[in-house]
């Protein structure tokens, strides 16, 4: 289950990118700013928090990491700076010091769905496969929710890592439902369906990723897969076109030309 989509267009998505990101941490912000009771201290570290969002999106780590110090100096107690210090230090792969800042947002705003998101999947990336799946029941669990597709996706791609890949399918396929056009959930599911030999059903899954802008070469070279095992040589024909087309330097691209259709 790795691939392209899961770990670029998963692992290297920032903060407040949506759905498609495994990480969240925008209803946090959200709730910061709305509070019309808000400290002077807390105005001020929210500011401070608001920088650090951008240069972490910009992939400006080290500058983010800065500011949320700063955030924190000034509120210590601001549970949305201490989950997006969390967020820096697992880029940084300093795993311990990520767990350590997820459970203290825990501890400052323990009904936070995105602080439950975010610590499960860092426990997903340490295959502690079952703490992992408890965050993302605690974050689903929360009415508040706004994001539950992106849990419903990050936990999919644990349980598949676990090889609990019933559970993996009804996971993806209920982040599919709640957001259809998430290209990370999409080509999952896909590439899970046609690994288990269901090749009609990952027919349907790839075949709507590949007809939109989103699709990249390894979206079509599973596209080609999919369709030379169902027997249709022509649009596996014209799938592989545009992948040697658009993605001409690409490994699928090489393993399109040498027949590797069974790798």
């Amino acid at each position: 289950m790795t691939g392209v989509w899961v770990a670029a267009g998963l692992m290297a998505l920032g903060l407040l990118a949506g759905c498609a990101a495994p990480f969240a941490g925008g209803s946090s912000l959200a709730e910061s700013s709305a509070s019309a009771q808000e400290t002077p201290e807390r105005k001020r570290a929210r500011i401070r928090l608001e920088l650090a969002v951008g240069y972490f999106e910009e992939g400006r780590t080290a500058i983010a990491l800065d500011e949320v110090r700063q955030a924190l100096a000034t509120d210590p107690h601001f549970a949305a700076a201490h989950n997006l210090r969390g967020l820096i230090l697992m880029r940084l792969h300093e795993v311990g010091p990520a767990e350590a800042s997820f459970r203290r947002a825990l501890a400052l705003a323990p009904h936070d769905p995105d602080n439950h998101h975010n610590l499960g999947w860092l426990l997903c990336q340490q295959s502690r496969h079952a703490e992992a799946a408890d965050a993302f029941q605690r974050a689903l669990a929360q009415p508040s929710y706004t994001g539950p597709a992106k849990t419903w996706m990050a936990q999919g791609l644990c349980q598949a890592r676990a090889g609990r890949l019933a559970e993996a399918e009804r996971s993806l396929v209920r982040a599919y439902e709640l957001d259809a056009g998430n290209p990370v959930t999409g080509y999952n599911l896909a590439r899970l369906l046609f690994d288990r030999r269901e090749d009609a059903r990952a027919r349907f899954y790839i075949r709507r990723l590949n007809n939109t802008e989103l699709a990249n070469a390894e979206s079509l070279w599973l596209g080609v897969k999919v369709e030379k095992r169902l027997g249709d040589e022509v649009v596996a024909s014209q799938l592989g076109d545009q992948l040697r087309r658009r993605f001409p330097q690409s490994r699928e691209s090489a393993a399109y030309e040498r027949g590797a259709f069974h790798e």
